[in-house]
């Protein structure tokens, strides 16, 4: 197992420095253009670790297999499910509170001209959904991504911690522990902030290095520079949530904070770690656990994708023993409700049934009517829109009863 230098300078001084030299000496050694503590930042590439992006490969190629072979809209379904964990839990790392009901009503009324407070945030959540390119260029394009993603509720809660450089902040700034104790001081003045974004930003465009560790290492150094009074947590989650979707499979990118909030122990220590001196700038030990991270949420992705597609053979094979299941019509509703209940945050509504189905919204209303009768549907209603499902438990016992 990989130790850190810290570690060791407690262990052992004489085999710290050692082990110092024996690292940055070594073939496998990687230095980066940034400085940490006066240290310049390295990582190694550790066999161990190319072990793990070996995996995660295997694993995103089985993830992509699985979204293949599902329904286009089971897999829009859960992923906007994933979509909602994502903002809850990554404002809740950051000790903002937010209901999935609160997100779920902002993302429904997203092309509205309301003032929903996330709105911002769940705006530029959605970019990712719709896969769509956000650029991440220069220090300027890191400022808008957060004017949009942070700003206002930083504003609405705490006006005095929004930014007050030309871009980021003009003063020095500490992160404190749950204990109140300072635990690592940004970089200060505003010159120093933005010339080292600039630094971090170029790291992503380094072919030599793999895409995964530019990744973990570009989310070290925002937290290392803390461009921002408040927020900055948020802007980096979301950042690296959308450049793991443009390497990996793209519902990975809803999966981050759930994995991190996991692991918050780990994370702020790997942090801790890396930002004290006697480290010598070796990143390797933040590397270790996000690239953790990433394989720990590629695994639980997979099992919930495997897990739901079981299920959605299981039932729809049992769509033929439901009343009505000699009309083909009828299938297609059944066929959708499944769906529903296994992949969507709430259930189908009725816009979405005529879609799918090309009926008119009377045909769809009777079908659902005929469906309830047997005391088979699930309604919700957590927007100003009806929700439809499938109560998969009786269902069951349909299934119980013909064997």
């Amino acid at each position: 197992m990989y130790e850190s230098l810290l570690k060791l300078f407690y262990k052992d001084k004489e085999l710290y420095e050692q082990e110092f030299n024996s690292r940055i000496n070594s073939t496998t050694a990687v230095f980066i253009d940034f400085y940490v503590n006066n240290n310049q930042a390295f990582f190694i590439e550790d066999s161990e670790l190319l072990k793990k992006v070996i995996n995660i490969e295997k694993i995103d190629k089985s993830i992509h297999n699985l979204v293949q072979l599902l329904p286009k809209l089971s897999t829009n379904q859960f992923k906007k499910r994933c979509l909602i964990d994502e903002i809850v839990l990554s404002n809740k790392i950051e000790g903002v509170h937010s209901t999935r009901r609160e997100i779920d009503n902002v993302l429904n009324d997203i092309d509205s001209n309301s003032s929903k407070r996330f709105k911002g945030l769940v705006n530029k959540y959605v970019l990712l959904y719709n896969m769509e390119n956000i650029e991440i260029n220069t220090p300027k394009d890191i400022r808008e991504i957060y004017n949009e993603l942070a700003l206002p509720e930083i504003i609405e809660d705490a006006p005095n911690n929004a930014p007050d450089g030309k871009m980021f902040r003009a003063e020095s700034v500490s992160v404190m522990s749950p204990t109140g104790k300072s635990i690592h001081t940004g970089l200060y003045p505003e010159k120093a902030i933005i010339e080292a974004m600039q630094k971090a930003i170029s790291l992503l465009d380094k072919d030599e290095i793999l895409d995964l560790f530019k990744i973990a290492i570009f989310h070290y150094l925002f937290g290392y520079i803390h461009p921002f009074y408040d927020g900055n947590g948020r802007t980096s989650r979301f950042i690296s949530s959308y450049l793991l979707s443009k390497c990996l499979e793209p519902i990975i990118s809803f999966r981050i904070s759930y994995t991190i909030q996991e692991n918050i122990k780990q994370y702020y220590e790997a942090f801790k770690i890396c930002n004290d001196p006697r480290n010598k700038g070796d990143l390797t030990p933040f590397l270790f656990m996000f690239i953790e991270i990433i394989e720990q949420s590629m695994q639980q992705l997979h099992e919930a994708l495997s897990i739901r597609a079981k299920y959605f053979e299981h039932y729809s094979d049992a769509i033929e023993l439901l009343p009505n299941s000699d009309n083909k019509k009828y299938c297609r509703i059944y066929y959708l409700l499944v769906q529903a209940s296994l992949f969507s945050e709430n259930g189908i509504t009725i816009k979405e049934l005529i879609e799918n189905t090309d009926e008119s919204r009377s045909t769809v209303l009777n079908r659902l009517k005929e469906i309830s009768k047997h005391d088979l549907l699930v309604e919700k209603k957590p927007t100003k829109e009806k929700h439809f499902s499938l109560d998969l438990n009786k269902v069951d016992n349909i299934i119980l009863s013909t064997e």
